[in-house]
């Protein structure tokens, strides 16, 4: 319950799909809404818009679900604009603290603007995690080169500032994002020489019952085969890209043929000319306050998704039928707990927006009020799991990775730096390996290369409780220790007011 007269208080962060979908289900029930956001404007990576300076005519070209998106938009709005939630773009998240007594339950710490030099404290009865996901990263040699881009960057690109990295282009690596990454090149008028998918995408037959209930999914997938076909993209299934080529920049890529067992066949390389290259191998949740916050993370192996268990590789915040975390006061909704995309989000957010609403106010939900966002959750949950079984990286990729190949990027370490802490100076988890070669310790903490450290090593992954989710200045975390001051804002604030 609240502890302070008024409505209730819900911050959220982020402002994707299921951050907007739940601030605007709260709001719309008497729940006062402060949506935090790294990105200068609401949408998220899936919503992304160019800037109203670049004069785009055709922004919706660029998107699937535009509809839904000005649905959104407009009613984040109106929202806006009658007081009942309050937009906060390029406040950077770095913490949320929880409080066992005091005027609220919640601290949300925030830096804003691009330098993050300034703090900013938001007030709140409870939180919502919509944190989305970030792209899977595996190097191998000659990723570094200029020109190199993960699928996703070039995606943004492409969508928030209308520029591509080259003229000709290879789309490599696994899963649906390639798709939308290689149709967006070609109607950029960028040439996509090739998009090389190192997962067998027949194997979807054999699973065709779960995909039969989202025809939506189904029919999404015929049209961007339809658009690579119109293209005139060549499409290499059961191939990986084995090098990158060039001196001081992307001049070509080798790519090989897979054999069953994951491994490049032997004699079966070719080389591709091209000036970019956009890799992605798939996503992972951002769980990074949510491990702060001590909540439950799924490991890898089996998931529990209310009734059903499904198989899969990727850690996410666990979550009950309400979306409700297993820390009170704390909900998560979106790519966090699991990677699903944008359809999944929505469904995800309108149900843990109607959940917070009703436990603020110490009800408890009816679950048939959102029934049909439940129905589609499920389809959903069931219909990704079938391609995360599906589109996973080559089984033997960390056999291409030479000893000279960069790993960890931030502090320039090695494969075989990495190899040498494992084999001859017997690290046996990550946390040694980083300590002996300080890969992971750069300013990305480890999020890029720990799957790509972890793989090499053999050795898991675990969850790591950082306290801190973003890089912050010390003056800044002086100033909040020492004195307890930073700029305020609570459920009360003047949504058009600056911090």
């Amino acid at each position: 319950m609240s502890t302070e007269p008024g409505p209730p208080r819900l911050t959220i962060v982020g402002a994707g799909p299921a951050g907007l979908a739940a601030a605007l289900t709260a709001a719309r029930r008497g729940v006062r809404v402060t949506v935090t956001d790294a990105a200068r404007a609401a949408g998220g990576q899936f919503y992304r818009q160019p800037s109203a300076g670049l004069g785009a005519r055709r922004p919706q070209a660029l998107h699937h679900q535009w509809r839904t998106w000005r649905r959104l938009r407009d009613g984040l709005a109106h929202e806006v604009a009658a007081g009942r939630v309050t937009h906060l773009p390029d406040h950077h998240v770095w913490c949320v603290e929880r409080h066992v007594d005091g005027p609220a339950r919640f601290t949300v710490h925030a830096l804003l603007g691009p330098d993050r030099e300034k703090p900013v404290e938001v007030r709140a009865d409870a939180v919502l995690l919509a944190t989305g996901g970030y792209e899977k990263v595996l190097p191998f040699p000659g990723w570094t080169l200029p020109g190199v881009v993960t699928a996703g960057g070039a995606q943004a690109m492409l969508k928030g500032t209308l520029a591509v990295s080259g003229r000709t282009a290879v789309v490599a690596g696994t899963g649906p994002l390639l798709l939308p990454v290689a149709t967006g090149l070609a109607a950029a008028g960028v040439t996509v020489a090739a998009l090389v998918e190192s997962a067998r995408p027949g194997a979807l037959v054999r699973r065709a019952g779960a995909l039969t209930r989202r025809a939506d999914k189904l029919a999404e997938g015929a049209w961007y085969g339809a658009e690579l076909l119109r293209h005139r993209v060549r499409t290499l299934v059961r191939h990986t890209v084995v090098e990158a080529h060039g001196e001081d920049r992307l001049e070509a890529v080798t790519v090989a043929e897979l054999d069953t067992e994951g491994r490049v066949r032997p004699g079966t390389g070719r080389r591709i000319p091209c000036d970019t290259l956009a890799v992605g191998h798939g996503l992972l949740p951002h769980t990074d306050l949510a491990e702060a916050l001590g909540c439950r993370i799924d490991s890898t192996g089996a998931r529990a998704w209310g009734d059903e268990k499904q198989r899969t590789d990727v850690a996410g915040v666990w979550v009950d039928e309400e979306q409700r975390t297993d820390v009170p006061g704390v909900w998560a909704a979106g790519e966090t707990t699991g990677v699903g995309g944008a359809a999944l989000s929505l469904a995800e957010g309108h149900i843990a927006g109607r959940s917070v609403a009703a436990r603020l106010r110490g009800r408890v939900p009816d679950p048939d009020e959102w029934a049909r966002a439940a129905k589609s959750r499920a389809e959903l949950r069931q219909f990704f799991g079938v391609l995360d079984a599906v589109y996973v990286p080559p089984a033997h990729w960390t056999e291409q990775v030479t000893d000279d190949t960069v790993v960890c990027r931030c502090e320039e370490v090695t494969a075989g730096a990495v190899r040498e802490a494992v084999g001859e100076l017997g690290a046996g988890d990550l946390r040694t390996v980083k300590l002996l070669t300080r890969a992971g310790m750069g300013w990305c903490q480890g999020r890029m290369c720990g799957p790509a450290v972890a793989g090499i090593t053999g050795c898991d992954q675990a969850v790591a409780r950082r306290p801190f989710a973003q890089p912050v200045p010390l003056g800044v975390l002086a100033r909040a220790g020492g004195t307890g001051e930073g700029p305020d804002i609570d459920a009360d604030a003047d949504a058009d007011a600056p911090p």
